[in-house]
């Protein structure tokens, strides 16, 4: 992600006067302990520069779970809490900016099957899913996230997302930010690739860039 304009604490863009530069390399994995409960682990590394600050190391670790509390043909619910160790920044000395030292975070999803209107739009399926979090951090201000994906199968090997993220730091930040991305399966394997950018906000810069994954499924 790179930004030369920002938001100030009004919500106005303002150029930044030095470029900033995020870059991160992520892991994330799902193991279903039950048919209910859901073992999840994020780690990440992370590469950034501004005006202000240069760092470079390993993120946060998360490990969490998920446990679907009620579901049926067309809808789920279900809650999340997990826990973040910060990462140590090589270059900077401390912890990648925006990460306290020990976070833990309570989420709430709800999601709804819409394969009715996936077909009318020659999908072969579509779903919604919003999910609703306070994330409590160490050291820095409390956090709200709201994110919403909207999701359609074209064929059985394609699947479009669009995608938002939203949050507010108490007292501080506030960001939104947009996401478009297509996943092809390959057997076991997925290929994904998209674009995210920031549309709104205040305290936040104005980035965008491209996202890559790969998915396996075990």
């Amino acid at each position: 992600m790179a930004a030369d304009r920002g938001f100030d604490p009004a919500g106005e863009i303002q150029p930044l006067g030095v470029e900033r530069k995020d870059r991160t390399a992520g892991l994330f994995a799902e193991y279903g302990l039950q048919d209910r409960l859901t073992l999840q682990l994020k780690a990440d590394w992370q590469q950034g520069e501004d005006a202000f600050i240069d760092y470079e190391g390993r993120g946060p670790i998360e490990i969490g779970a998920t446990w679907q509390v009620w579901r049926d043909d067309h809808n789920a619910v279900s809650l999340y809490g997990g826990y973040a160790w910060a990462g140590e920044g090589r270059n900077a000395g401390y912890a990648a900016p925006g990460v306290g030292e020990h976070d833990w975070e309570a989420r709430f999803s709800v999601g709804r099957s819409l394969n009715a209107v996936g077909g009318r739009w020659g999908m072969d399926g579509a779903f919604v899913e919003v999910q609703a979090a306070r994330r409590f951090r160490d050291g820095l201000p409390h956090e709200t996230r709201i994110d919403a994906t909207l999701g359609g199968r074209i064929g059985k090997d394609w699947l479009l997302l669009g995608q938002a993220f939203g949050g507010a730091a108490d007292g501080g930040a506030r960001w939104l930010s947009v996401e478009a991305s297509l996943t092809r399966d390959l057997g076991g394997w997925s290929l994904q690739a998209g674009w995210r950018q920031t549309v709104a906000g205040r305290e936040t810069p104005l980035a965008q860039g491209p996202i890559v994954a790969i998915w396996r499924r075990f």
